[in-house]
């Protein structure tokens, strides 16, 4: 039998957007937590990640075996009956855990739902991996960017007014169409509603089929635009948010699907997003902690030289729009610890998982945490100390990983004020 609690070995994602080299928390954390890895500063290194998807699994530290094998041996110990009720794997955790230092804009992606993964994966196991849904939650380690879910109606429609090329790039009727046909204040389900979002739908569309000759055409006039009559658009952040990226992606259709159509969120430290599935969205920049269900299923829109399918992606997403805040987290206390430091809980809406946050800003010590009821990931992203619970107490430094089997008591002690980690988990309630 295993112990409850256990270092693990995460594995490493060297995506060409990851940042470069010893500049990556990704490439820090490994390297320091596994001496064999020594970093490539001409690499980049861009995820990291944490659980048992078969695309990277974690191993045990020492002894090398994989996570997966040591939850098969005994999982009703490391996962708990009602979680292989639940999710029906007695060898996989449900979620999967990463780091992600980002340098270059990700593709502008959305995930399918479970009905829609299951079709997809039947269909194309090869650009489909998982049967699974993909809803993720990021929350920033530094400050971050990104692209999340689309703007408010009234906000296209305006961009569709003032910026001939967004209108060349549709078409004269179909922008005429969107500016003229959208309600305002509609009630989420109402007519009105619906019939915003099949105008919403028309556009996307649109933006998505136009020739590449048309995008580079009209995306030339956009940045040159951009850069000479920056007070042409309506977000002031926009033109040189454009510039920036066509400099990574010359002449995309994710200046227009991403940069007119999505809501640019900005968020700082500590801040977070939850990203539905079949919801636009994309990261530009800064680190994360990201936690998702297990899968890596992507339906891609732009930015991107990799496969894009765009007709399952204009008919997949659900086409919701709004406000950044309408997205954001409201991070909760934890009730079950106590102790020195702080404990912040993010839970989304679904079942799969949940993330702890626990500082130690104002004074270092010990802080308790009673059982959970089911598996857990803890990483170290910063600081120095101790992981404990009966019997075993591991030291914990920048990109140490820790499995906790359920019903599992810890101790987290701070050595310093920077110590910082991050738990992600689940529960059968």
């Amino acid at each position: 039998m295993h112990e409850k609690l256990f270092r693990i070995d995460a594995t490493y994602q060297q995506y060409e957007w990851g940042k470069m080299g010893s500049s990556s928390a990704v490439a820090q954390y490994a390297a320091h937590s596994d001496k064999n890895v020594k970093i490539d500063d001409t690499k980049p290194y861009a995820e990291l990640w944490m659980g048992t998807h078969l695309k990277g699994p974690c191993t045990t530290r020492p002894g090398n075996e994989l996570l997966n094998d040591v939850i098969a041996k005994d999982p009703t110990t490391m996962l708990g009956k009602d979680i292989i009720e639940k999710f029906q794997s007695k060898s996989e955790l449900p979620f999967l855990f990463k780091v992600l230092s980002i340098k270059k804009v990700l593709s502008i992606q959305a995930h399918p739902d479970k009905k829609l993964a299951r079709i997809l994966h039947a269909q194309d196991p090869k650009n489909y991996p998982d049967d699974n849904h993909k809803p993720e939650m990021a929350i920033a380690v530094t400050d971050f960017e990104g692209f999340c879910g689309f703007k408010p109606l009234e906000e296209i429609a305006e961009e569709l007014s003032r910026l001939p090329e967004f209108r060349k790039l549709v078409g004269e009727d179909v922008a005429e169409r969107f500016v003229k046909g959208i309600k305002a204040n509609a009630v989420e389900g109402s007519k009105d509603d619906v019939a915003n979002r099949k105008l919403l739908q028309e556009l996307f569309g649109k933006v998505m089929s136009a020739s590449d000759e048309a995008v580079a055409e009209q995306g030339a006039a956009l940045i040159e635009r951009a850069k000479r009559s920056p007070a042409d658009f309506t977000q002031c952040d926009l033109p040189e948010l454009l510039v920036r990226l066509n400099d990574q992606f010359p002449g995309d259709v994710g200046l227009y699907c991403g940069g007119l159509l999505l809501n640019h969120c900005r968020l700082k430290a500590g801040e977070a997003i939850f990203l539905k599935a079949k919801d636009p969205h994309a990261y530009i920049s800064g680190d994360i902690m990201e936690c998702m269900a297990a899968s890596d299923n992507v339906v891609r829109a732009g930015f991107t030289p990799k496969f894009k399918d765009v007709e399952n992606l204009v008919e997949m997403l659900t086409y919701n729009y709004g406000t950044v805040d309408d997205q954001k987290m409201k991070p909760e206390g934890f009730e079950r610890s106590s102790g020195a430091g702080e404990s912040i809980l993010y839970d989304p809406p679904i079942e799969e998982f949940a993330v702890l946050e626990t500082t130690f800003k104002k004074s270092t010590g010990v802080r308790h945490f009673e059982p959970l009821k089911g598996p857990s990931i803890l990483i170290t992203t910063k600081g120095h100390g101790q992981v404990s619970t009966e019997g075993t107490k591991l030291q914990a430094e920048p990109g140490f990983v820790f499995f906790i089997a359920p019903n599992t008591a810890i101790d987290l002690e701070a050595n310093d004020q920077d110590f910082t980690t991050y738990r992600a988990f689940v529960e059968a309630n």
